[in-house]
């Protein structure tokens, strides 16, 4: 400390010494230039000239003092800044200082307290025990010599006054020596009160336990004064390690000082050797010089002129002043701006250093720098070769030494920041070792507790034997009166002991609360270094405001420059105005020169007449001459101003570049401390992190230390209770015992099965978790269906109100249509007829024509065409009519389906609301079982515990209150564990419960699963194309559905209501059940957490069993042992006291005779004098009987006490003895236990095994019920295949009646359609086992699990059983196969329940399996526990040991101490001879001296012999107080052990100090090295300036002569410096753009994080709205479906009516004969039709004749659309037929096709592109048979193309009506020419939306004819069929003036 405050003050001296020297030049210049300003007035010269030259030189003295001045300014300010820098750095230090000392001198003051407190209660227990100790002595007739000792009383030198600040090493150091002075002192008078607390046992005989009690409370008192002082020790140790760590601190702070000097040293000749560079304007003021002797010149030759020419240059000259002095004025303005920027350039560079200390980054600025530098360096290479290069390399030399030192700097501070951390690691250490000293110094205090106790035990035992054998003595000699009272005495003082054990038990308890109390003192302690810690993170925070005030003062700095930069540019702003007046004012002057000028032309003019005046004009000429020179360099002289002002300007330009630059790093400098204040703000956090650990730590020890105060407090109470118990109530617990064995037994089997139960839960809860979650998936994906369903339902609702009030009018409307149906099948059949032969007559017009070519009229062709149209339309409106049928057979059919869908939906509903029922009736039986058992169990455990109170009752009467506290706590321990094995079992039945809950949860998830699987399944199959077959197979069964209809729509109504109740009850019961399964895995999850805790206690109880055991056995066999030994010992020094006892009675007797003899020569020697001596003997002997009563009293309490302990030792000797019985009867109960355990374990391992074999079997016994599952199926298909096979005989019956009603139709026709509805009926059979087949792959997803094998043969033959009977109903009626069908629903039904109860087994027997395992990792980890446990009994065992050891140490002081005893009752028996023998002389005497005094004589022998028996107790008592004392002695010496121990420790702690004193001084010493060998540095490198400055000397004169060249350079170099700074100034601006972006993102992730969140919120409300809303819409949607059922109900009323309309099918009759009529009148048209066809033929061959050589563009078109059709190996035939139709030569068209189609093609793609795009039309796909075909001719292709075209097609493959794509507004094709009745009566719900797949087979077909499809053949042949084999032409409508019959002829004669 010395040494360091001797450096700040030197270092100090030397700073301020600087400042004195620059202050002295600064006076001295300051007087100097006062001296100069008083002289200025003094020198006035006349002369302008001698004015000019003296001002000018006044000029250039003041700039050299003003630049002299600047230096010095900035000099000193820099030392100013240093003197502040290390000003705050010590006042800093001083603080932490000054609060270090002051805690310090504040703790040693406490301290000094405490020691004098204590001095001061030993003094007064030294007096109390002298007062006591003398009275004693005065007592017993001896006065001890008073000790010095006590009387001393040690003056303290303390001195309370002193600062803290000038507190050094050697007071904290004599601090510590008085410390110890005084702990001596305190153990010296610990060893004096020692010595006279013996002194007082010796010599007090009463209140002998109250001195015990006194000693132990001193002794504790003695150890917590130990401990106290040990705490001292340790906080002065901590205190000299912080006192380190400010050493360090401060030495740290030096050097970084010391860097600082140096570097700011550097930076200022830096700044010096650019300053004297930019001083470049020297040679400016030199040229000024010369300007201004030439001014003098002038001003000399211009002295002669006039008067008023003088005036006017004496004004000019004024002005010229003034000019200078405003020029002068500015460049101070210039300076003092310099100086400015000079200044912020120090403050930036002091900033920059300061950040650079707190900065980790510097090498990234250090890259940053050197780019920099490259880049200048790049820029300056071509300009710098001329200029300074040497300079530029120093510079560059001083920076690069300045990063070294900086670098060299950050390496020393990460080294000291390692250091630190150690320092704090070791200070960390040192904390924990004291803590554990502390643990093992109170183990130590425990484990004396414990010896003493044990000490106790046997000297009681001890005492116990010898009062036994004193007894035995007693009774002998003594008479049975005596006896009597003596046990009378006895009892009387058992109360008394046990009021002392109670009271040494209080004792105990009040010490072990001190040693609490110490505890809690160490935990303040902890809690003040805590507070410790507090402070200087306090302070850390402290400097991190300095820190920000700094940051503040900067800001400052840079705002005061800010203004100074606007005040420098307001200046700038009045100088350029004050130069553009001096312009204007020169331009004024110039104005007047030229008047003067022009008045002397005139003056000339006027004087040119006189001629002697010539000489005169002569000399005004030269004057003028003179005069213009004057101006002229007036005129230069205002140019180099006005360049000043240019250089002023550039100047000004630098300055506000510098200002930017300054800005940016003030910027930078900002954004660094903000990194560093980050750093530190997560420092802080750090270390806050660390308090928080500490304090959790403290906690931690604090329970621990609790925890163990309560373990000890519990022994001790333990041991309280087995002293007091008795035999009976060991008996009592014995049994209980036994009992709780038992019950534990029972309790163990119980836990193990609700164990492997809860494993088995856990398994299944896992299951149903992993369950639940895919459910969940399912769920939330079923969900979005089902919306999507929902809303697609809600459209269909809608759709289906508007369908229902359509199918209202529609229902109307069909009888309608039916009849126009029939009359149109009618008219149909009558065009087809009149279609045949019309193709017959046109064939045989063809044949004519082929034949002959006879004029045929052109009507024929028109009338074709007409036909043909009309044919057409009548399609179109067929179609049209035929699609409105077949969708309103779709809906009726989906009506159906959905009917048939709701009625099987209800009743798998309606059994599942019955299973659940019926497993609900079975939970509620097995819940009222589970509580009633419970109930039982708790009552039983009420008993229990009613049982266990009375019992702790009765053991609270017998033990104190604070005892009796405890051992409840332990008790409530016990308690607790018989109520965690309650909540166990109660725990199973919950767990019985959840499992129960449980599977019935996965029963209905999956059947919840099944239901939505075979509903979406339904759904799918609908949306597909079997939806179309389907409907073929309903329409089939619409005969049975009608007469199913008539059966069911009675009952159905109310089956749909009561179902819409169970479902909305069954919805109900299902959320209170999830309600409740919630509910259930909460409980669940508290009973795991229970279960695991439960077993963790049981495992310790285990252990702690294990361990008691063991103690018990190792203290049963000591006990045993020592006992022997004991026994033995007592009986050989009893016999050797008898012996003596008789050596004594024998000299006794012959003393009695001595003194007889004596008696009777005092006796006549008496008779010669006075009787006065009698009555002297008397007074003595009454004196002496006092004091024997007194001391037989105490012998007699003392021979009770013994008497008490010998019988408690006996009793406890017997409890001892029962404890081992019971403790190796429960060894090895626990080893069958363990053995019982081990076989459990095999059990379950081969019970495992066993549970995979059945597994395993059980997978074959599934695989065999699928199987059989199978057959059945294949059965049902069968009966199902005989059902179909029954009902299409009925259809077929049908239909023929129906067909029988056609009269006119010819033979052919019905035995086509009986083929066609063979061939339906095949493909709906196909379909039906399609269906079946889906039907079975559903069912056997439902139920893929299967029963048992057994069960599935019986249901085989059942079912096969029933498939014969239901084979023969059957044939007999089909109500009674419904009935069937419905039963083996049933049995399958059961059969899935079956199975389902078999998977569940199966699950169980797996999660069983799983749940084994895990028992067997269990079993795993409580053999590791119970390893662990082993080693600590081990661990104990030695310490056990050990303990014995100590004991037979003990064992042998006290046999030593019991010959002692026996010595000292010998002696005590020889002194009670001695006293026997005087009574007996005194007897005598009485006897023949006061005969009159027989009486009194009397009396004082009874005396006599009452004093002798009382003298025999008091040798008992003497023996018991030796014991006593022997116990104490041990006591003190284990103390003193204790004492010595402390003060070994002491000298470690002082060693240690002493080491860390001299680590200490060696540090100082090599940092005072460091600080030398820092000084030569300085030195040297101040030699180095020095040099430095030499050289700048000799280079000035340079410079200044590449001044110019240097400025013009530096200009340049100033514009790259601008650009270089505007570039880094926009990448700054990027960076800050860039950040700011950053720093957006940030918060916009912040807020997304938020907007998150509340998302998920919402999205959570929005899911419990939603699904509010989908249980409302559930509410609506059922009443919907009741509205629905309703309507169903309606629609079957509907479906009556359309029953009636059949039996209105007679009706039908009457129309068909109308229809027969309306035949009639279509033949009677068709002859019409005839006659005009002839008039058309006859039309046909005139126009033949008419159009010969006419070309119809309808026909080219076709040809031009047939060439593209027509393959290409036949398109030169097209084109040939084409050019003979046009009328071109044959060679020509076979040269145009020689030139490969060149022209052509081209021409017929111009021609097609323009006109013939739109009518183009797809052809028809070619078959390969088309190849025979195309080698015949073009003509006759394409006249039989004519043939096809005009021939209707055979009707195409009938398919299924989803098959069928629609061709834009034509329908579909028609499908039966006949359709059923029962067609028209169905009606469907869904099928709308849906559009019908494409089917492949269908070829493309023309947009512009659709095909007609005729059943019959005959006809017309324009009607005929188009035949397959030909490529078809797409047929255009032919206008009927168009000459197609010439154009036919044409192609007839090609």
């Amino acid at each position: 400390m010395a040494s360091w405050l001797g450096g700040l003050g030197s270092g100090l001296g030397q700073s301020l010494g600087q400042v004195g020297d620059s202050l002295s030049s600064l006076t001295g210049q300051i007087s100097s230039f006062t001296k100069d300003i008083l002289l200025e007035g003094a020198e006035e010269v006349g002369d302008a000239a001698t004015e000019l030259h003296v001002s000018n030189s006044r000029l250039r003295e003041i700039e050299s003092i003003n630049a002299a001045q600047k230096f010095e300014n900035d000099r000193l300010k820099k030392v100013c800044s240093d003197l502040e820098e290390k000003h705050e750095a010590a006042e800093l230090q001083i603080k932490q200082l000054s609060l270090e000392y002051r805690n310090q001198l504040q703790q040693k003051e406490v301290e000094i307290s405490h020691l004098k407190a204590r001095q001061n209660a030993l003094q007064e227990q030294l007096q109390k025990v002298q007062t006591a100790a003398q009275t004693a002595q005065l007592g017993a007739g001896v006065l001890p010599p008073a000790t010095a000792s006590a009387s001393y009383v040690p003056g303290v030198r303390h001195s309370s006054g002193f600062e803290g600040d000038d507190m050094d090493f050697g007071d904290i150091i004599w601090s510590q020596q008085e410390i110890n002075r005084l702990s001596n002192e305190v153990s010296r008078l610990e060893s004096e009160v020692d010595h006279w607390k013996q002194i007082a046992v010796s010599s007090k005989v009463q209140g002998t336990n109250d001195a015990e009690q006194s000693e132990i409370c001193k002794l504790q008192n003695i150890v917590k004064e130990l401990k106290q002082n040990l705490s001292q020790e340790i906080d002065e140790h901590q205190h000299e390690l912080s006192v380190l760590q400010d050493a360090h601190r401060q030495k740290l702070v030096e050097i970084s000082r010391r860097h600082r000097e140096e570097l700011s040293e550097y930076e200022e000749r830096i700044e010096e050797l650019e300053n004297r560079l930019q001083q470049g304007g020297v040679s400016t003021d030199a040229m000024d010089d010369s300007r201004i002797t030439e001014q003098k010149k002038s001003a000399q030759s211009l002295q002669g002129g006039r008067v008023e020419e003088l005036k006017v240059v004496k004004d000019i000259e004024d002005e010229i002043r003034q000019l200078n002095q405003k020029l002068s004025s500015a460049k101070a303005e210039n300076k003092n701006l310099l100086k400015e920027q000079e200044l912020s350039k120090l403050e930036k560079i002091q900033l920059a250093q300061d950040y650079e200390k707190l900065k980790y980054e510097f090498s990234v600025l250090q890259g940053s720098l050197a780019e920099h530098d490259a880049l200048l360096n790049e820029q300056k290479k071509p300009q710098s070769k001329t200029s300074l290069p040497q300079d530029v390399v120093r510079l560059q030399q001083a920076l690069s030494e300045a990063e070294n030192e900086i670098a060299r700097l950050s390496s020393l501070n990460q080294g000291l920041e390692k250091e630190l951390m150690s320092a704090q690691h070791k200070h960390e250490n040192i904390l924990s070792s004291n803590t554990e000293d502390q643990n093992s110094e109170l183990n130590q205090l425990r484990q004396d507790l414990e010896r003493k106790q044990h000490e106790l035990d046997e000297s009681i035992a001890e005492r116990e034997t010898l009062i036994e054998e004193l007894e035995e003595l007693d009774k002998q000699n003594q008479e049975a009166t005596q006896h009597m009272i003596t046990l009378k005495e006895q009892l009387s003082k058992q109360h008394t002991e046990t009021d002392s054990i109670i009271k040494q038990l209080k004792s105990d308890i009040d010490f072990e609360r001190r040693k609490v109390s110490e505890l809690e003192t160490e935990k303040m302690k902890s809690i003040e270094e805590l507070d410790s810690q507090k402070e200087k993170l306090s302070q850390c925070s402290y400097a991190l405001n300095d820190l920000h005030i700094t940051k503040q003062q900067l800001q400052d700095n840079i705002k005061n420059l800010q203004e100074q930069l606007r005040k420098a540019q307001d200046y700038n702003s009045h100088s350029k105005k004050e130069i553009e007046e001096l312009q204007h004012r020169l331009k004024e002057r110039e104005e007047e020169f030229r008047v003067s000028l022009n008045k002397l032309s005139e003056k000339s003019s006027e004087e040119s007449n006189y001629a002697g005046q010539d000489l005169i004009l002569k000399e005004r000429e030269v004057e003028i001459a003179k005069l213009q020179s004057d101006i002229s360099e007036n005129k230069q002289l205002n140019e180099d101003l006005e360049k000043s002002l240019s250089n002023l300007r550039t100047e000004n330009g630098k300055l506000m570049t510098t200002i930017e630059e300054l800005k940016q790093e003030l910027n930078d400098a900002i954004s660094e401390k903000n990194k560093v204040c980050l750093e530190k703000d997560t420092v802080v956090e750090a270390l806050k992190m660390e308090k928080k650990q500490l304090e959790s730590e403290l906690n931690q020890t604090e329970k621990r230390l609790l925890e163990q105060a309560h373990k000890y407090k519990q022994t001790i109470e333990e041991l309280s209770k087995a002293r007091s118990m008795d035999t009976t109530a060991l008996q009592l617990e014995h049994e209980r015992l036994v009992k709780l064995h038992q019950e534990k037994d029972f309790t163990i089997a119980e836990l193990k099965n609700s164990i492997e139960q809860m494993e088995t839960d856990h398994q299944e809860t896992k299951e149903m978790l992993t369950t639940s979650l895919g459910g969940q998936k399912q769920l939330t994906d079923l969900l979005k269906e089902k919306e999507v369903f929902i809303e697609k339902y809600k459209n269909e609702a809608l759709q289906v109100k508007q369908e229902l009030e359509e199918y209202m009018k529609v229902s109307k409307k069909q009888d309608v249509l039916k009849q126009n149906l029939e009359e149109k099948d009618r008219s149909l059949a009558v065009m087809k007829e009149e279609n045949n032969h019309l193709k017959e007559e046109i064939e045989r017009l063809k044949d004519q024509q082929s034949r002959s070519t006879p004029v045929v009229e052109p009507k024929t062709l028109d009338i074709i065409i007409e036909l043909e149209s009309e044919v057409t339309q009548l399609k179109v409106i067929k179609n049209n009519l035929e699609e409105e049928i077949e969708f309103l057979k779709k809906t009726i059919e989906d009506q159906n389906q959905t009917a048939v869908k709701l009625q099987q939906s209800l009743q798998e509903q309606r059994k599942e609301l019955d299973e659940s029922k019926f497993q609900c009736e079975q939970m509620n039986v097995t819940h009222e079982r589970l509580f009633l058992e419970k109930d039982e169990e708790i009552k039983n455990l009420q008993k229990t515990i009613e049982q266990i109170k009375t019992q702790l009752h009765k053991e609270k009467q017998i033990i104190q209150t604070d005892s009796s506290d405890l051992f409840q706590e332990s008790k409530v321990q016990t308690l607790n564990g018989e109520n965690g094995n309650e909540k166990h079992d109660l725990s199973k039945a919950e767990i019985e419960r959840l499992v129960k809950g449980i599977k019935e949860r996965e029963m209905e998830i999956k059947l919840l699963n099944e239901k939505n699987v075979s509903l979406s399944q339904q759904i799918d199959q609908l949306s597909k194309d079997e939806v179309g077959k389907l409907t073929r197979i309903i329409q089939e069964k619409d005969l049975e559905i009608q007469a199913l209809n008539a059966r069911v729509s009675s009952a159905f109504r109310q089956d749909v209501l009561s179902l819409q109740q169970q479902l909305q009850a069954y919805v109900r019961e299902r959320e209170q059940v999830l309600a409740v399964l919630s509910e259930k895995t909460r409980e669940n999850s508290q009973l795991k957490t229970e279960y695991r805790s439960i077993m963790d206690m049981v495992a310790a109880k285990e252990a702690a069993l294990v361990r008691l055991q063991e103690e018990n056995q190792k203290l049963s066999y000591r006990s045993e042992n020592s006992s022997q030994d004991m026994s033995r010992e007592t009986i050989q020094n009893l016999s050797r006291i008898i012996r003596e006892k008789d050596i004594e009675i024998d000299a006794l007797s012959q003393k009695c005779q001595t003194l007889l003899t004596v008696l009777q020569t005092s006796s006549t020697g008496a008779d010669n004098g006075s009787g006065g001596v009698n009555s002297n003997q008397f007074e003595e002997l009454l004196q002496e009987r006092d004091k024997l009563k007194q001391q037989v009293k105490k012998m007699e309490e003392w021979k009770q006490q013994v008497i008490t302990t010998v019988q408690n030792m006996q009793h406890e000797s017997a409890h001892l003895q029962e404890e081992l019985h019971k403790l190796q009867a429960q060894i090895s109960f626990e080893s069958d236990s363990t053995s019982k355990l081990q076989v459990d374990y095999n059990g379950l391992i081969q019970s495992y095994e066993q549970n995979e074999k059945k597994l395993k079997s059980f997978s074959q016994e599934l695989a065999q019920v699928q199987h059989s599952i199978g057959q059945l199926y294949n059965t049902k298909d069968i009966l199902l295949s005989k059902l179909d096979l029954v009902t299409p005989s009925v259809a077929a019956a049908s239909t023929v009646s129906q067909l029988s009603g056609v009269q006119y139709s010819p033979p052919e026709v019905p035995s086509d359609e009986c083929k066609l509805l063979q061939n339906e009926l095949e493909q709906l059979k196909k379909k039906l086992q399609e269906k079946e087949s889906t039907i079975r792959t559903l069912q056997e997803n439902n139920q893929r699990l299967s029963d048992s094998v057994a069960t599935a043969s019986e249901i085989e033959r059942k079912s096969q059983e029933g498939t014969e009977s239901e084979l023969r109903q059957i044939k007999e009626k089909h109500d009674v196969l419904q009935k069937s069908l419905r039963e083996k629903d049933i049995l399958i039904k059961s059969k899935s329940d079956q199975l389902l109860s078999v998977s569940e087994n199966l699950s169980n027997k797996e999660n069983e399996n799983e749940l084994l395992k895990q028992a067997v990792t269990n079993l795993k980890e409580r053999n590791l526990i119970l390893e662990m446990d082993i080693r600590k009994l081990k661990e104990e065992n030695e310490r056990i040991v050990a303990r014995c050891r100590e004991k037979e140490t003990e064992f042998r002081a006290l046999q030593e101490t019991n010959m002692q005893f026996s010595m000292m009752l010998k002696e005590k028996e020889f002194e009670s001879h001695s006293m026997k023998e005087k009574a007996l002389a005194f007897e005598k005497l009485l006897k023949e001296k006061e005969q009159g005094k027989t009486g009194e004589l009397n009396q004082l022998l009874n005396e006599v012999k009452s004093m002798q028996e009382k003298a025999v107790t008091f040798q008992q008592e003497r023996d018991q107080v030796m014991v006593a004392l022997k116990q104490k002695q041990m006591e003190s010496s284990a103390l003193q052990n204790e004492v010595q121990h402390l003060h070994e420790k002491e000298q470690r702690l002082n060693q240690e100090l002493e080491r860390l004193r001299n680590h200490l001084l060696e540090m100082e010493d090599s940092y005072t090295k460091e600080a030398l060998a820092a000084e030569d540095r300085e030195v040297k490198l101040r030699k180095k300036v020095l040099v430095l400055e030499e050289k700048l000397l000799s280079s000035s004169t340079a410079v200044e002569n590449a001044s110019h060249q240097a400025s013009l350079q530096v200009e340049s170099l100033q514009e790259q410096l601008n650009l270089v700074s505007k570039q880094r100034d926009e990448t700054v601006m990027q960076l800050t753009i860039s950040q700011d972006q950053v720093k957006q993102y940030a918060l916009s992730l912040a807020n997304l994080q938020m907007v998150l969140e509340q998302f998920q919120q919402e999205e959570k409300a929005m899911y419990s709205a939603e699904l509010e809303r989908h249980q409302k819409q559930s509410t609506e949607w059922k009443k919907k479906a009741e509205n629905l059922e309703e309507k169903v109900a309606s629609l079957q009323e509907s479906l009556e009516e359309a029953n009636a309309a059949l039996d209105a099918a007679s009706r039908l009759t009457e129309q068909l004969d109308i229809k027969e009529e309306q035949i009639e009148e279509l033949k009677k048209e068709g002859e019409i039709r005839r006659e005009m066809l002839e008039d058309v033929q006859n039309k046909l061959m005139n126009l033949m004749n008419s159009t010969e050589g006419k070309v119809d563009k309808l026909l080219m078109r076709n040809l031009f659309i047939g060439h593209f059709h027509t393959p290409k190996n036949k398109r030169l035939e097209v084109l040939r037929l084409m050019g003979s139709i046009l009328g071109i030569k044959k060679e020509e068209l076979d040269q145009l096709l020689s030139e490969e189609q060149r022209g052509v093609t081209r021409w017929v793609t111009g021609w097609l592109s323009g006109g013939a795009g739109s009518k183009s039309v797809p052809s028809t796909p070619l078959r390969p048979t088309h190849q025979n075909i195309f080698n015949s001719s073009f003509s006759e292709l394409f006249v039989k193309f004519l043939e096809t075209e005009s021939r209707p097609g055979l009707p195409p493959p009938k398919l299924s009506v989803h098959d069928m794509k629609p061709l834009g507004a034509a329908g579909t094709g028609k499908t039966s020419s006949t359709p059923s009745n029962s067609q028209m009566q169905d009606s469907a719900v869904s099928g709308m939306g849906r559009r019908p797949d494409v089917n492949p087979f269908l070829a493309p077909r023309s947009a512009a004819v659709p095909l007609i499809t005729p059943a019959s053949s005959s006809g017309h042949l324009l009607m005929k069929p188009i035949s397959d084999a030909l490529p078809t032409f797409t047929p255009l409508p032919v206008s009927p003036d168009a000459s197609a019959g010439a154009v036919l002829k044409d192609l007839l004669k090609q």
